[in-house]
């Protein structure tokens, strides 16, 4: 039996990745789709387990070679989820979450047609920006890109099966329950 596949997006500072480390919390069942990044590696992140951080030309290789199911440019930065890994999730018949942007999404999509599409939308620009200004991680101008590019995001948010606006964490995260469970 094949695994089901669920694709998480939504703008930087949304929740999608609190939401999707909760979801994995509380169903060890599900796999977490580690993606591929050219980013630095942040402070307490872990090669592997965050992401797997690769230089720009070992990602473009691996890119021109056809490896990636997805991939996108945002920020500046290089993001891709390997094909191999998630055929190999699914055909083991294990759920698989990708937390991905839209771009990304709107791709797996059109070649893995049986996924679940989910956007996790915050609950307004002016609490996305306070959300992205309390990490502490960018400066003034990195913030205001962020919150120019999470508006265009959000003109997406249409494409996905089911839309989620985190402004309460427990109640978005039993909606997320529910459609993993074929509820929602």
């Amino acid at each position: 039996m094949s695994g089901r596949l669920f694709i998480v997006s939504g703008p930087s500072g949304a929740g999608k990745s609190s939401l999707c480390a909760a979801l994995l919390e509380r169903h060890p069942e599900l796999c977490l789709s580690v993606s591929c990044t050219t980013r630095p590696q942040r402070p307490g992140e872990r090669d592997g387990r965050e992401y797997h951080f690769l230089s720009r030309e070992v990602f473009e290789r691996q890119r021109d070679a056809g490896a990636f199911l997805e991939w996108a440019l945002v920020h500046g930065n290089l993001y891709g989820t390997r094909q191999a890994d998630v055929e190999r999730l699914l055909a083991e018949g294990r759920d698989v979450l990708l937390e991905i942007d839209w771009q990304g999404a709107a791709q797996v999509a059109a070649r893995i047609p049986g996924a679940v599409r989910i956007f996790i939308l915050p609950p307004s620009i002016d609490e996305l920006r306070r959300r992205l200004t309390g990490r502490g991680q960018d400066d003034a101008s990195v913030i205001d890109r962020r919150v120019a590019a999470a508006e265009a995001e959000m003109a997406h948010a249409g494409e996905a099966h089911h839309r989620i606006i985190n402004d309460d964490f427990d109640a978005s995260l039993r909606e997320l329950e529910k459609i993993l469970a074929g509820d929602g």
